[in-house]
């Protein structure tokens, strides 16, 4: 194989070379087994697609379990140097340290790379029990803002001289006298920003006409949180009509138009918007929006939230299509050009090393990984050799022990299974 070469950007656009480099993290627990599944499935899609024209030239770096075993260090600054340095990366799930260290290994991968944009796509394949009747009605791309709100981790324990002091101040600076036990009172601060707001609703924006989506829903909380979550719904609307104006119609000037001119007036405005093509940007109550990606999850297509909301909603959407070991992620910021791609699960300790688990999440991630580089034929070959084998049904245990007449794969026989329907295309 030729020598690696960094991938760049370059006026906002990436630069891949033929034969990228990209760091890798095993991941801790079952990472490992469901890398070296995942990484036999992309090397040979690549080969497939490309003839050893291109190829990914794969980089070791460490974090978690591994690194902290090797060097002492649960992050060690030359991971997140080399991150920085080849833009791209993708990783298994790694293990949070208990008392002691990062909050969360993942959370400081985020922050310190300012990966603002958590990316979800959540669809149903054929032949994956599901519990709904018909989960071929979801299919969504979920943007969770990534580094504000919880993720900012501003908190302070219960009766910490912190808590006590934030809680003397609210009283003494505004009057605050709503904490019902405020000697008992953790306090937690969630911080929502006009900036942060608008980087991840116009990537979702961006995102849903590059893929002729038919509308963005900004998911909140703001009929309760009237300053934060509303403040991101009223900066949402803003961005886009500001930026998108000529290409989108916004359930707010739907409203207006009611107001206006009546109900029937609004609707045949947008008809006529949704004929025209025009991207459709609305907003729901977080609660109801739960309510109703359950019973009508076809009215949505792309999603645009906050750090908490996005983590609820994500995983109840990977539920509906056959849980989270088959839902891909991927941490982005769309200006620097960087992005960590990673299995969305946890680390399962006790399957480690029993080589029974799906690596679908991570492979998943892996083809989306490739859409990010350009890479499209790569991903189509990944994620086709995933439908053909659910469709077979030569499954991994997850899938097996709710298929009738499914064969029973291990982790590396599966990804061994997807080599072989890739070879064969």
């Amino acid at each position: 194989m030729k020598k690696g070469e960094k991938i760049v950007l370059e006026n906002g656009q990436l630069v891949v070379p033929d034969f990228p480099i990209i760091p890798f993290i095993e991941g801790d627990g079952i990472g490992p087994e469901i890398w070296q599944a995942a990484k036999q499935v992309f090397d040979a899609a690549v080969q497939k697609a490309y003839q050893g024209k291109r190829a990914i030239v794969w980089q070791e770096v460490l974090a978690g379990e591994k690194a902290f075993n090797v060097t002492g260090d649960w992050l060690p600054p030359e991971t997140l140097t080399a991150i920085k340095s080849h833009l791209v990366a993708i990783k298994g799930p790694l293990t949070t340290p208990i008392g002691e260290g990062f909050r969360s290994l993942n959370v400081a991968l985020r922050q310190e790379l300012d990966l603002y944009i958590c990316y979800r796509p959540v669809r149903y394949f054929d032949g994956v029990p599901s519990p709904l009747k018909h989960p071929e009605k979801t299919d969504m791309a979920i943007f969770r803002e990534n580094t504000e709100d919880i993720y900012a981790g501003i908190e302070f324990s219960a009766e910490s001289p912190e808590a006590e002091k934030i809680i003397a101040y609210l009283k003494s600076a505004f009057g605050v006298n709503k904490i019902r036990f405020p000697k008992t009172s953790a306090i937690g601060i969630k911080p929502v920003s006009k900036e942060g707001t608008e980087r991840l609703v116009r990537g979702a924006i961006e995102h849903a006409l590059k893929n002729q989506r038919k509308s963005v829903t900004l998911v909140h909380k703001g009929n309760i949180m009237k300053f934060t979550e509303g403040g991101f719904k009223k900066w949402g609307y803003a961005l886009a009509e500001r930026e998108f104006g000529d290409v989108i119609f916004t359930w707010e000037q739907y409203l207006k138009i009611k107001a206006e001119a009546g109900k029937a007036a609004a609707d045949q405005q947008l008809t006529e918007a949704e004929k025209a093509g025009k991207l459709i940007i609305k907003d729901r109550i977080a609660d109801i929006f739960l309510q109703d990606i359950l019973l009508h999850p076809e009215q949505y297509d792309v999603i645009a939230t906050l750090n908490l909301n996005g983590d609820y909603i994500s995983d109840a959407l990977a539920a509906q299509v056959g849980g989270i070991g088959i839902a891909p992620g991927a941490n982005l910021n769309l200006e620097t050009g960087h992005g960590i791609f990673e299995a969305t699960h946890g680390t399962a300790p006790e399957f480690a090393g029993l080589n029974q688990l799906n690596p679908s999440s991570l492979l998943l991630s892996g083809a989306l990984l490739f859409d990010y580089l350009g890479w499209t034929e790569v991903s189509q070959l990944i994620v086709k050799s995933i439908e053909t084998a659910l469709v077979n049904k030569t499954v991994t245990k997850d899938f097996a022990d709710q298929m009738m007449q499914a064969t029973l794969l291990s982790c590396s026989g599966f990804g061994e299974e997807l080599v072989r329907l890739i070879e064969t295309t």
